[in-house]
């Protein structure tokens, strides 16, 4: 079971259809990457890597990874409201569909894991962008760091996690129920109920900032919290 099916409630479906093409399961469970592995990135609060485009086969089933761009190469505007005039106003249900051209137009690169949610891999980390509740109408952003911590440091982990929801917005963050090796995995989450639908701009700024807030706080773990 890949990590990040640890709660039930998102269904979804398997398929992400977009511009003719049809994106499904490499069959692959993106179990903590080592660093070796995983895509470069830079540590700004955007999603960073090279230009290269995603790697498909004739079946229309990736097989990559696929890599971050470089920051410098993102240009998402400082005021979002100025999308209005290249994307209609128009408030609907927000869907994996939806959710795949925001992270388009963000320059984020995914994997479509075949049951109805999108992940994005860094250098450190991980995000699962999906849809959860009875009706798919909550929008969840979950990161994961990549490294984990031993249960010695439990204590630790706790009082760092703490810190962070104590003086830090938007990610909740907290200490998952330790591995099959008995590490304890380290998680990151925003949650927002869309059951009344969002325009275009709003879901592309939702999807940005749980981004930029995942690899800040993935940083802050190595950094300033000395837990990673």
């Amino acid at each position: 079971m890949p990590w990040w099916q640890w709660r039930p409630g998102h269904t979804g479906g398997g398929r992400l259809e977009r511009s003719g093409v049809t994106q499904e399961a490499t069959g692959e469970e993106p179990e903590a990457a080592s660093p070796a592995s995983a895509p470069r990135q830079s540590t700004g609060p955007r999603p960073a890597g090279t230009s290269g485009k995603r790697t498909t086969l004739p079946g229309k089933v990736r097989v990559s990874v696929p890599a971050q761009r470089e920051a410098e190469h993102i240009a998402v505007p400082s005021d979002l409201s100025s999308m209005d005039d290249d994307m209609p106003v128009k408030v609907a249900p927000v869907t994996l569909r939806r959710i795949g051209e925001a992270l388009d137009l963000l320059d984020v690169r995914y994997l479509a894991d075949g049951d109805g949610s999108l992940l994005a891999m860094w250098e450190r980390h991980a995000v699962l962008f999906t849809l959860e509740g009875p009706d798919d109408e909550i929008l969840v952003m979950r990161a994961r760091p990549h490294s984990t911590v031993p249960p010695d440091w439990a204590d630790r982990a706790y009082r760092v996690v703490n810190e962070w929801n104590h003086t830090r917005r938007f990610c909740k963050a907290y200490v998952g129920d330790p591995t099959e090796r008995g590490q304890l995995p380290i998680y990151a989450e925003l949650q927002v109920p869309l059951n009344a639908g969002a325009h275009d701009a709003l879901v592309v700024e939702l999807l940005d900032c749980g981004a930029a807030v995942a690899t800040s706080f993935v940083d802050w773990l190595h950094d300033e919290g000395a837990l990673l």
